[in-house]
């Protein structure tokens, strides 16, 4: 009998009305020494009553679903793109998918009153204790804490040192890190001040369960999470400088961060500016942001990298994540930065075991939630003391960036427990101790994988099962830790939100770490009273201020749109120009010499193979190889001297996308992947086949010029037609008209248009090939190709089509972003003074010489044009450098 089989025999006596005892038998125990939070604490045989409640809601017919809701949900996730980037150094290691499971953790109102009692309290004290610690330092003076934790941290910043924040409210995101205890207990295991992330993935975790339990949702009064954003926001205006009116942005390091997802998720769902370092620039000790119409002033920052990077004039000198000058703007007052800088030292576990006497000190109270008994070994008795204790403790560094991580002093064997008591004892001011707590442990579902393709899924193609029976799957209970966060609503005040981050560890293991491998759940605390249903949209403002207030457009987002423009473009090019080259040396030896001295200089000249691959004329079939072995990304490095080819251009494209994610579709950035990664594919294929490299090399550039096709669709019609999409649409008619004019400009030198196949070689690559021929059938007339690929303003792949796009594109630019724009479009050739006659002048009596040299003029006027054109953009808008004022 198989496991199914005696799983389903085991059923076949309950009845369709016992949810409960149906998730109970598909249960796991939890671990000896841990809390179960399945289980009811009096009697381990039944289930706890929120549990079987959330049982009850989800029925039997929904037990029996869960692998299809686990599907589904993974599929969600999958296709609102949610990652967690652990430690993505590249473009390549972008996209890792968020591991969320499909149970909630269940938190009762009890216990969720006694832990938002405690973090209140500390989230108070540790705001308490940033004031002192650079205000009076009395807390030093009074041996209350060792000097060692703060000055000898290197997260202690002396500029700080006598600052007043803005609104008087240092900390106003808080996180603590909390473990449930086999007593029933809630313990503080850490806190985190300086940048503390899940605020945007638990609201994406609970979006994503909410829609798997809808009734369980709404039946068992699980508090909502947006009152408490809404009052975040609320609060942050209430203290910024400007108030009401203040502009408030969100600074993320970039998406190389590993949770850039939830900056930009986080910013979407506040309606917050996202911007990196280099968006902003300080003039005169205040912040302000660079956009297309200028410098617009910054009022409150919500920070998410660390202190260390903020300001590489009094920080760290090689931050490229920072503002400088920054911290001169907070001293001035003229900016609100949450959390304020400095907080480091609150972040250590050492911190932890002074805490109570701070508390007694400072706030006159005990702490509600207690902390797990912590020893910095920097002190002769707490080292005395614990060192006898390792084998039952966690041993964790002081100080950050010591190079070492948590070791859990139960995987550690009598000789390692020996060398580490050695290493403690030498470095003790560096080794802080903390008990160990058995966590407690959430139950987790543990469905049978998904057997179908990726594309199955995606459609909705799960396996059908008899939902009068249990899924191949069970419940088996995974180590929890709880982040909960205490949001500022106003000065010196703040409010706990009603949810939390909670981390899994993997089976198997002690530690809860999404660095480790471990994944999360959503967290459902429930209500005895009414559930808040405040939205966000109650907050926003009217419509009439939406519809007069336009999102401003960042100078790195609109250069990065850009660029996305220019590779877009690009791409496109080198994958017609590939095919063309392919098609024609595929087979016999050519015998047009203009022809394949057209095809060797155009291809040299968009970098389709390197500058020192041999020429057309020796072999036509090397030529050919060396095209397509440099197709492939990894041809194209900086060092190699290769040839930046499709590959490389497809992998640009998809990096210039990636830093403006938050501006595509989620079918737009899928079709930039997809394109990036099955070309690279192919690419590995066909370079393992050798023998049938010509044809796949051709396949593999025609599915990236359809994908391409419908990239080009998502930019023309479903982007909204700001400032930003101008730069790309200027971008891309930039990209085109540069490699348009030189691909004629060669053909007119290398007089490849007298050749037939040259003829419809230059046709095509200017995507005219069917229009060309309705409209003149068989003939291959100079005159012709000149009205179609250079004069007809009806082509959108013609010359003069091109200009007077970019200077219609730049016209409408100048309106809302600068007024030089219109100036940088007199700059362009105008195409009403183009006239056919005079660019064939008297070629159709036999003397062409002196009409091509007024159509070769042309060209490279429009060629340098547009190169001009681009430098120009670049300096007005990206740059900035223009700006008449640079002092800080």
């Amino acid at each position: 009998m198989t496991p199914e089989e005696s799983i389903d025999s085991l059923f076949d006596d309950l009845s369709p009305e016992s949810p409960g005892d149906w998730a109970l038998s598909l249960s796991v125990a939890a671990d000896a020494g841990h809390r179960d939070e399945l289980r009811d604490e009096a009697d381990p045989h039944a289930l706890s009553p929120n549990w079987a409640s959330f049982f009850e809601h989800v029925g039997t017919e929904g037990l029996a679903d869960l692998n299809r809701r686990n599907h589904n949900l993974q599929r969600q996730i999958r296709d609102n793109g949610v990652t967690y980037n652990v430690y993505a150094n590249s473009a390549k290691d972008l996209q890792r998918p968020w591991a969320l499971d499909l149970f909630p953790m269940i938190v009762g109102a009890d216990d969720w009153a006694q832990i938002e009692a405690g973090v209140l309290q500390r989230a108070r004290l540790l705001n308490a204790v940033m004031a002192d610690l650079y205000g009076e330092r009395e807390l030093l003076k009074r041996a209350l804490l060792p000097a060692a934790l703060v000055q000898g941290h290197p997260g202690y910043l002396r500029a700080m040192q006598g600052v007043k924040p803005v609104g008087g409210t240092w900390l106003h995101i808080v996180a603590f890190d909390l473990a449930h205890g086999p007593d029933g207990r809630w313990w503080v295991v850490g806190q985190r001040t300086q940048a503390p992330s899940g605020l945007g993935y638990l609201l994406e975790n609970r979006i994503a369960i909410s829609r798997q339990f809808p009734k369980a949702f709404a039946g068992m009064k699980v508090q909502r999470l947006a009152a408490s954003y809404r009052a975040l926001m609320d609060g942050i205006k209430a203290m910024a400088p400007e108030g009401e009116n203040a502009r408030i942005a969100l600074l993320t390091p970039g998406p190389y961060n590993e949770t850039y997802f939830e900056h930009a998720y986080l910013a979407r769902y506040l309606g917050l500016t996202l911007v990196e370092g280099n968006d902003l620039t300080v003039r005169d000790q205040r912040l302000y942001l660079k956009t297309l119409s200028g410098l617009e002033p910054v009022h409150a920052l919500i920070k998410r990298l660390d202190d260390e990077w903020l300001d590489p004039l009094e920080l760290r000198s090689d931050s490229r994540l920072g503002v400088p000058g920054l911290l001169q703007v907070l001293r001035a007052g003229n900016l609100l930065l949450a959390n304020a800088p400095g907080s480091a030292p609150l972040e250590s576990s050492a911190l932890l075991g002074f805490l109570p006497a701070i508390s007694r000190h400072l706030l006159g109270e005990e702490l509600a939630l207690p902390s797990l008994a912590t020893w910095w070994c920097g002190e002769h008795a707490a080292l005395r003391e614990v060192l006898p204790l390792l084998k039952d403790s966690v041993i964790k560094p002081t100080y950050p960036f010591s190079g070492r991580g948590t070791t859990m002093g139960q995987t550690l064997n009598p000789s390692e427990l020996e060398e580490w008591s050695g290493r403690i004892t030498r470095h003790a001011d560096d080794t802080t101790v903390q008990a160990w707590l058995p966590l407690g442990q959430t139950p987790t579902w543990t469905g049978e994988p998904f057997s179908g393709s990726p594309e199955r899924a995606k459609n909705g193609d799960t396996p059908i099962r008899d939902r009068s029976k249990p899924p191949a799957g069970g419940i088996a209970p995974r180590s929890a830790m709880l982040r909960v966060f205490a949001l500022t609503d106003g000065p010196n005040s703040w409010r706990v939100l009603p949810g939390g981050l909670v981390r899994l560890a993997p089976r198997g293991q002690l530690m809860a770490s999404m660095q480790r491998g471990g994944s999360s759940a959503d967290c459902w605390v429930l209500t005895e009273g009414a559930v808040d249903t405040t939205s966000l949209l109650h907050s926003a403002p009217s419509t009439l201020t939406l519809a007069q207030h336009k999102r401003p457009v960042t100078s790195r987002a609109a250069e990065n749109l850009y660029w996305l423009g220019r590779y877009t473009e690009r791409a496109e090019n080198s994958i017609r120009l590939a095919q063309i080259v392919l098609n024609h040396l595929g087979g016999e030896e050519p015998d047009s010499r203009p022809l394949m001295a057209w095809l060797s200089a155009t291809s040299r000249e968009n970098s389709l193979v390197s500058e020192d691959t041999t020429g057309t004329d020796p072999s036509a079939r090397a030529f050919a190889h060396a095209l397509m072995a440099g197709l492939s990304p990894a041809a194209g490095t900086p060092l190699s001297g290769r040839s930046f080819s499709v590959g490389f251009n497809l992998r640009a494209l998809r990096a210039s996308a990636a830093q403006v994610r938050e501006r595509l579709s989620r079918e737009h950035w899928y079709l930039i992947e997809r394109t990036e990664a099955d070309f690279a594919r192919d690419c590995a294929a066909m370079a393992a086949d050798t023998e049938y490299a010509h044809t796949e090399a051709l396949t593999a550039l025609q599915q990236a010029s359809e994908l391409l096709a419908a990239i080009t669709g998502a930019q023309t019609d479903r982007m909204v037609r700001d400032n930003g999409w101008r730069l790309l649409s200027v971008g891309r008619h930039i990209e085109r008209l540069i490699t348009l004019s030189r691909a004629l400009k060669l053909a007119l030198e290398h007089d490849s248009l007298s050749d037939p196949d040259g003829f419809e070689a230059v046709v095509a690559l200017f995507d005219s090939t069917i229009t060309f021929h309705a409209r003149y059938q068989q003939r291959r007339d100079r005159v012709a190709l000149i009205d179609l690929l250079v004069m007809d303003r009806d082509n959108p792949r013609s010359l003069a089509w091109v200009v007077q796009t970019l200077r219609s594109r730049l016209a409408k630019l100048s309106q809302s972003a600068t007024r030089q724009d219109s100036v940088l479009a007199m700059t362009l050739p105008n195409p009403d003074t183009w006239v056919l006659a005079d660019l064939i002048g008297h070629q159709v009596l036999g003397e062409g010489s002196g009409s091509r040299s007024r159509l070769n003029t042309l060209l490279t006027d429009c060629e340098s044009a547009a190169m001009n054109l681009s430098e120009d953009i670049t300096r007005m808008h990206f740059s900035h450098a223009d700006s008449k004022s640079q002092s800080l």
